[in-house]
């Protein structure tokens, strides 16, 4: 479990990279904080929690409707977005970004590492 969490640490570190990501985190699809890269670190298990929430929320809706399940969701603030990707059956990935920054880059790195942590927690 402890090389798992190292892995995991790697893939927030280098999501954290990508210009325009403020902070990250994987959490659990029921929102139980795995691990975060977060300035304000005391909020880091709420903002895991509530984003599970939305994606919960926003899966539920658009499969009632019967469009599928959604690919990510989007809040869009003022002063910054994020972005709620599902990481397989278990977990998740929460970006939060830099509301003048375009969103295909990061958008990329956010599926790619998603799917890095699906296979990790496989």
């Amino acid at each position: 479990m402890a090389d798992t969490i190292d892995l995991i640490d790697h893939l927030l570190s280098d999501l954290k990279k990508v210009g325009g990501v403020e902070a990250c985190a994987a959490a659990s699809r029921d929102g139980l904080l795995i691990r975060a890269i977060m300035q304000k670190e005391q909020i880091s298990e709420s903002f895991a929690a509530m984003s599970a929430t939305m994606l919960g929320a926003a899966e539920t809706a658009t499969t009632e409707l019967g469009k599928g399940i959604p690919n990510r969701i989007v809040v869009e603030a003022e002063h910054g977005r994020l972005i709620v990707v599902g990481a397989g059956p278990k977990a998740l990935l929460i970006v939060l970004i830099d509301p003048s920054i375009g969103l295909g880059l990061i958008l990329l790195e956010l599926e790619k590492a998603a799917e890095k942590l699906k296979e990790l927690l496989t």
